[in-house]
């Protein structure tokens, strides 16, 4: 038997590790999950706080919160616990305590000890994802404002739940307490558009200012506590000043363009500065009587959160994937304070292995895939990249954009090469043919056309399209000869690229079709699906064969939308990223779950497999890609370790069946040798099923050309009746099943007691299944037999008359009862649970079945 490539980390509990830094500042590897050997990136920010005493800079992300020296710019830690994206961080006045929120399904606030490092306490009440913390000046309190519409007051020392306060009726934003404590201002967003001040020792709402006409993302006291600052959204774009004792409106800022929803006073409370968002990404800096004294430009993206030095030198601001530092006294840029480039989240390797390309947000970035560390980038696009790929001969990558354009760059040289234009919405996926002569290109929504495009030109050379239908991804088949589009519409489109003529249409998923690969020998075409209903989350992986065009499976393990697959460069796995935040791995050939990886934070929208297989890359919007390592091992049904899996790993398997604990005839290492280790080891003796395999084949030569001389009909026949009724249709089983019926018919009929003890009716296989099925049983009497197929409604489908037959079994294929999925005018069934009973003189029984289209 060949070896192949199998993971090597342990299934489904994957733990979190201290690995030293190793790698570049730009990428440390700390807490890398078990199985994971780097991590590029460290995670999108999602806000920044100093500590009171000057020291410290947290930077919350969306994988956890890193911690620098302010002074230094060293990282210091970073901070997991979080199961989701960090929100917001804040530190205690006295700088000994470190508040976090988290994000939609973690909904805690944690407390961490500053000295150690260590989680304090873990606040639960929130009902959806906390956006805000604020310490009281006294440092005894904590406000926290949720998604759940709500802000929370805590004792900061014990944790416990003092008061919730209740009164906006959309997301509270931010909150934040006046200088005296007495006060507590929260913001309100969506059709709240209100700042609410309380009493923050009663909890009684003193007053509610209203103007804003959009969400109110922040809100702040001046030093003094005179004032309250308020920032909105775009559909507002102001930033507005109140009396904090009168809520009377002092004045109105609106210098950005869009936005102006992030605000800091500075320390001495002369000076106000506030973030612009998207086409603004400006800075301005207010006098507090509403003079502007100055504009700072610069950034790289929109600007987040906001924060002056407790001396009020520095103002760092977070935008993009950076955290800035400013001069606040000649409002000079003077560092970029931490990088935190994102990983991507559509990646490719290069077809040499050499290079790992990652798309994030309007820039690719490429890495060394040896090292690790970064190569250049790719500038240019103007909107987020969707999808990336590199050329058969690795000199060209294409990305394409949700502006609407795909770009050609010179992967040596770093430089733009061509830009296609002509779809008229952001394109969706890109792949070379596998001559790398033509590009195709997807795209969804109000474009819903594959176009091909001549590589050495620019120029379109074809459109393809499909009613309506709107497409999410393309891929070549590995010989070029078909062109497959996944769409909207649930179905996959294959077109003759050369003539255009479309060739095939594939059904299946209950709503988008995500991502599609077909295998390295293109027999098998795969894809991930989502479903955007609210009642129902598709969680499925299908695989058909592309000869036939039949449904071969249907992988089910993720637990939310499957974004993204990826076949191993031997085909053995499949890899598939989920909007579960997890990368599961599949074995191609049994059609079972083999790993789950865990270690993401948000979901995995791409994942990649290295051209040697000993890398499994995993882009998410959390902004970093994990490498996770592969390692070869032994095919598992070699139980003897004679290099091949024949009759005689069977039949040890066979003698050990029933014992638990460790034991090398536990083939899945479950702890017990059942019926699906002796089939998972008859299913290794051929990848491919002969139905007249020959004796040898069966019997090794073993020095004398004989089978185990314990083995005889009657065994094989017990274990074929034992794997028919654990049958849960999958290849495993199918394959399994098939070789002993094989070895059944290969032993003498003397060789056995034919005859049954008992009458059964035995399940199905497949089952679940589509259009076809087997019923076997046994009968232990000669009998006239029936079989009757029923529905749901107890209403007959299907029924056959078998006339008389001799006892004996009638497992097989060739003997058991076929049913083609179609009732007694030979029209075709809907999908559903069927029943069918079996009547055989004396004796009766009925079981179920399923349909599934």
């Amino acid at each position: 038997m060949k070896k192949g490539m199998y993971f090597g980390v342990n299934l489904l509990l994957v733990s979190i590790l201290y690995v030293p830094s190793i790698f570049a500042q730009d990428s440390p590897q700390w807490h890398l999950p078990k199985g994971a050997k780097a991590r590029l990136g460290k995670g999108g920010i999602t806000d920044i706080a100093y500590s009171p005493d000057g020291d410290l800079l947290a930077v919350g992300t969306v994988i956890g919160i890193w911690v620098y020296d302010a002074h230094t710019g060293a990282e210091l830690t970073l901070l997991t616990g979080h199961t989701s994206s960090v929100t917001s961080v804040a530190f205690s006045p006295d700088s000994t305590t470190l508040a976090s929120g988290g994000s939609w399904d973690d909904e805690t606030v944690w407390l961490w000890d500053v000295a150690t490092w260590e989680a304090k306490t873990i606040l639960t009440g929130h009902t959806s994802y906390v956006a805000s913390v604020a310490f009281s000046p006294d440092g005894n309190t904590l406000a926290s404002g949720s998604s759940d519409d709500t802000v929370r007051l805590w004792e900061v020392r014990t944790g416990k739940h003092k008061a919730t306060l209740a009164g906006h009726t959309a997301t509270a934003y931010s909150v934040a307490f006046s200088p005296n404590g007495t006060t507590l201002a929260s913001a309100g967003g969506y059709n709240d558009h209100t700042v609410r001040l309380w009493d923050a020792k009663t909890g009684q709402i003193k007053e509610i200012l209203t103007g804003h006409t959009g969400n109110v993302y922040s809100v702040a006291f001046s030093p003094d506590g005179t004032i309250v600052a308020s920032g909105a959204s775009r559909s507002d774009g102001t930033v507005r000043l109140w009396g904090a004792r009168t809520g009377r409106a002092i004045a109105t800022l609106a210098g950005h363009t869009n936005w102006g929803s992030n605000i800091a006073f500075s320390p001495d409370g002369t000076m106000l500065a506030t973030g612009g968002g998207d086409n603004d990404e400006t800075i301005q800096i207010w006098h507090m009587t509403g003079e502007l004294k100055a504009t700072l430009r610069g950034h790289t993206g929109s600007v987040g959160s906001l924060a002056f030095s407790p001396d009020g030198t520095t103002l760092a601001i977070e935008s993009g994937s950076e955290v800035q530092l400013w001069d606040a006294t000649t409002w000079q840029f003077k560092s970029t304070f931490a990088s935190h480039t994102g990983g991507g989240s559509e990646i490719a390797f290069s077809p040499d292995g050499a290079i790992l390309a990652g798309g994030s947000g309007d820039v690719v970035r490429l890495w060394d895939a040896a090292t690790w560390q970064p190569k250049g980038s790719l500038t240019g696009h103007t909107e987020t990249i969707r999808t990336i790929a590199f050329s058969p001969d690795g000199g060209t990558l294409a990305s394409g954009s949700s502006d609407y354009t795909v770009r050609l760059w010179d992967v040596a040289a770093e430089q733009l090469k061509t830009i296609l234009i002509g779809h008229t919405h952001g394109v969706n996926s890109v792949a070379f043919s596998p001559d790398g002569t033509m590009l195709a290109t997807g795209n969804g929504y109000w474009d819903r056309t594959v176009r091909l495009w001549d590589v050495a030109t620019g120029q379109q050379h074809a459109t393809f399209e499909w009613g309506v239908t709107e497409f999410t991804s393309v891929a070549f088949s590995p010989d070029g000869a078909l062109l497959a589009a996944g769409s909207l519409e649930k179905t996959i489109q294959l077109w003759d690229p050369v003539t255009g003529q479309h060739k095939a249409t594939l059904r299946g998923p209950k709503d988008f079709i995500r991502d599609i690969a077909f295998s390295p020998d293109g027999r098998t075409l795969a894809a991930g699906s989502q479903d955007l209903t609210t009642t129902s989350r598709d969680n499925t992986v299908w695989l058909w064969a592309v000869p036939t065009g039949q449904l071969k499976a249907i992988l089910i393990g993720h637990t939310y939308n499957v974004f993204s697959v990826a076949f191993s460069p031997d085909g053995k796995t499949l890899a598939t990223g989920g909007d579960d935040k997890m990368v599961k791995l599949w074995d191609v050939a049994t059609e079972q779950l083999q790993a789950t990886l865990i270690g993401h934070k948000s979901m995995v929208s791409s994942v990649a497999f290295s051209p040697d297989g000993t890398t499994l890359a995993s882009g998410s919007y959390d902004g970093t890609v994990l490498l996770w390592d592969f390692t070869p091992a032994t095919e598992p049904g070699d139980v003897n370790h004679d290099g091949v899996v024949n009759i005689l790993d069977l039949t040890f398997v066979g003698t050990h069946l029933g014992q638990t604990g460790q034991n090398s005839a536990d083939i899945n290492g479950d702890g017990v040798v059942d019926i699906l280790d002796l089939v998972r080891v008859a299913g290794m003796f051929s990848q491919t099923i002969i139905p007249t395999a020959p004796v040898a084949f069966l019997f090794p030569a073993n020095g004398e050309r004989r089978g185990p001389s314990n083995l005889n009909r009657d065994t094989i026949q017990t274990w074929i009746s034992m794997a028919h009724a654990a049958n849960d249709g999958s290849l495993v089983y199918r394959r399994g099943i098939a070789v002993l019926e094989q070895l059944l018919a290969a032993l003498p009929l003397q060789n056995t007691a034919s005859v049954p003890r008992v009458s059964d009716l035995l399940p199905n296989y497949p089952n679940p299944f589509n259009p076809e099925t087997w019923i076997p049983y046994r009968l232990a009497h000669s009998a006239d037999v029936t079989l009757t197929i029923y529905d749901t409604e107890g209403a007959q489908v299907r029924r056959f008359d078998l006339g008389y037959q001799s006892a004996g079994h009638y497992t097989n294929r060739a003997k058991a009862i076929y049913w083609a999925g179609r009732n007694d005018s030979g029209e075709q069934v809907a999908s559903g649970t069927y029943f069918y009973s079996l009547s055989a003189g004396n004796y009766s029984a009925t079981r179920k079945m399923l349909i599934l289209k």
